[in-house]
C-alpha cells in the first residue's frame, strides 16, 4: 500500500503527524508527501519519515505557471490529487493507493482498507451513514454535503486496476479543467465531482463503516468511546481515522462543541492534536504563504488578480508566466495600468473598482458571456467580504 497527501510548505506539520500515524499502525506503507509549493529549507528529507518527496514541477501539467496561477492553495492542492496517483502508479506501479488530507491522523491499521481494495477498484466515504433527525443537524450536515459534496475526498483509495486507473484518468481531466471553489456552478475543487463517479464507475464501493473518516460532520451519529491513553472506539471497533477538518478556522471546536458533547473525547482529540502540530513544526511553518500566493518580487498575488486572469484567456497567453515581474512588471504590470492601484485598495474596495471598470469596458475588451462568468465567481468574494448585494446588482447588468 501506498499513501500520499497533497500540501503546502504550511501544512508541513500537520503530513508530519500524519506520516507517523501512518508508519506505526501500517508499518510497510509507503507514505508520500506531494508538496505545491517551494521546498522549505527546514525540510530535510534524510531525517524525515517520509519515504518520498513530489513537487508540483514534476508533475505532466501543461502551461504550467499560467495554469497554477488560476488556482487558490486549496484549489491548487485538490487540482493535483488525480496527477499524484497517476504519479505513484507509475513511479512505484504500486498494487493500492491511498490518499488521505494532510489533517487526517491513522489510529489503528488500514486492513479495512485493504481488504475492501481487494473488492473494488475505487473507494470513498460520504460525510454521512444516516439521515439526521434535528433541523438544525440536516442544515448543518445533509444540506452541506448537497452543497459541498456527499463524499469526502480527505479520503480516496485507488487500486491499480483498468477500472481503476479509467476512474483517475477521468477525475484528473476534470480537475485540469474545473477544479475551483466556484458554488455558483456546482463546483467545490476536487470533491463535487465524485458525486458523479457511482454512476460512472461500477466498481466503486462505498466505504460505511463508522470507524472511517470519523469527523465533526459525523460524530452526532457514532458512539465514541475511551480515551488516547485506553483507545478509542467507534460504535464498539477500533477507530480508524480521524479527519481534524476545520481546527486552523475554529470550525471544528464550533462543530465539535455543538455535535460532540456526548463524547468527551473528541476535545481531548483537538488538544492532543494541537500540540502535535506544534511539536512538528506549526509555529515555524503554519503561517508561511504559499510561493504560489506570491509574485516574482515578493508581492502578494489578490483574488481580483487571479479571476480576471482565470477567465480572460487572452491574458494567460499574453503573460504565460503571471508571476514574473521582470518585464514592465509583466501580468501585475497591466493589471495595474488597466485598473490602477486597485491592488493598494482593501479587498472589498478592490472587487468593487474593477468590476465597474469591467463594466465600463465590456464593449471593448470582454463578452458579454465573460463578463457574466466573471461576476458569478466574484459574488463568492462578495460574500466573504460582505459586499454580496452590490455584486448582485452589478451582475444583473451583464
Amino acid at each position: 500500500m501506498h499513501v500520499f497527501t497533497s500540501i503546502s510548505s504550511n501544512y508541513l506539520p500537520k503530513a508530519r503527524v500524519l506520516c507517523r500515524s501512518v508508519k506505526a499502525h501500517v508499518p510497510a506503507a509507503q507514505f508520500h508527501v506531494l508538496l505545491c509549493d517551494a521546498v522549505p529549507a527546514e525540510l530535510d528529507l534524510a531525517s524525515e519519515n517520509f519515504d518520498s518527496l513530489i513537487t508540483i514541477d514534476e508533475l505532466p501539467i501543461d502551461n504550467r505557471q499560467a495554469w497554477i496561477f488560476q488556482h487558490e492553495v486549496v484549489e491548487l492542492c485538490t487540482a493535483v490529487k488525480g496527477l499524484g496517483f497517476q504519479e505513484i502508479f507509475r513511479r512505484h506501479d504500486a498494487d493500492k493507493v491511498v490518499f488521505l488530507d494532510p489533517d487526517i491522523v491513522v489510529f489503528s491499521d488500514l486492513d479495512l482498507i485493504e481488504s475492501k481494495l481487494d473488492e473494488h477498484s475505487i473507494l470513498v466515504t460520504p460525510h454521512q451513514t444516516e439521515p439526521e433527525s434535528s433541523r438544525g443537524a440536516i442544515v448543518d450536515h445533509e444540506v452541506s454535503s448537497l452543497k459541498f459534496g456527499v463524499f469526502n475526498l480527505g479520503f480516496l483509495a485507488v487500486r491499480n486496476s483498468p477500472e481503476g486507473h479509467r476512474f483517475v484518468g477521468w477525475w484528473s481531466d476534470r480537475l485540469r479543467d474545473f477544479c475551483f471553489d466556484d458554488r455558483d456552478k456546482g463546483l467545490f475543487t476536487d470533491q463535487k465531482w465524485i458525486d458523479l463517479a457511482p454512476a460512472f464507475f461500477p466498481d466503486l464501493g462505498i466505504v460505511r463503516d463508522t470507524q472511517v473518516n470519523v469527523s465533526t460532520w459525523n460524530i452526532n451519529q457514532r458512539e465514541i468511546t475511551g480515551d488516547l491513553a485506553g483507545g478509542i472506539g467507534v460504535d464498539g471497533k477500533p477507530l480508524c481515522f480521524y479527519h481534524f477538518s476545520g481546527l486552523d478556522s475554529g470550525a471544528m471546536k464550533v462543530m465539535a462543541d455543538v455535535y460532540g458533547a456526548a463524547a468527551p473525547v473528541v476535545e481531548e482529540l483537538r488538544t492532543w492534536y494541537v500540540k502535535e502540530c506544534e511539536t512538528m513544526g506549526q509555529a515555524q511553518l503554519g503561517g508561511r504563504p504559499c510561493q504560489y500566493d506570491l509574485y516574482s518580487d515578493g508581492g502578494r498575488v489578490r483574488p481580483a488578480q487571479r479571476l480576471i486572469y482565470r477567465y480572460r484567456e487572452e491574458l494567460q497567453s499574453l503573460f504565460p508566466d503571471p508571476y514574473d515581474c521582470s518585464a514592465q512588471g509583466g501580468y501585475r504590470g497591466w493589471y495595474r495600468q488597466h485598473y490602477g492601484e486597485a491592488d493598494a485598495l482593501s479587498e472589498e474596495a478592490e472587487v468593487v473598482h474593477v468590476m465597474r471598470r469591467e463594466l465600463d469596458d465590456i464593449h471593448q475588451s470582454i463578452s458579454w458571456r465573460v463578463f457574466r462568468r466573471i461576476a458569478a465567481a466574484y459574488r463568492r468574494i462578495g460574500a466573504r467580504v460582505g459586499l454580496q448585494r452590490v455584486l448582485r446588482r452589478l451582475s444583473h447588468l451583464s
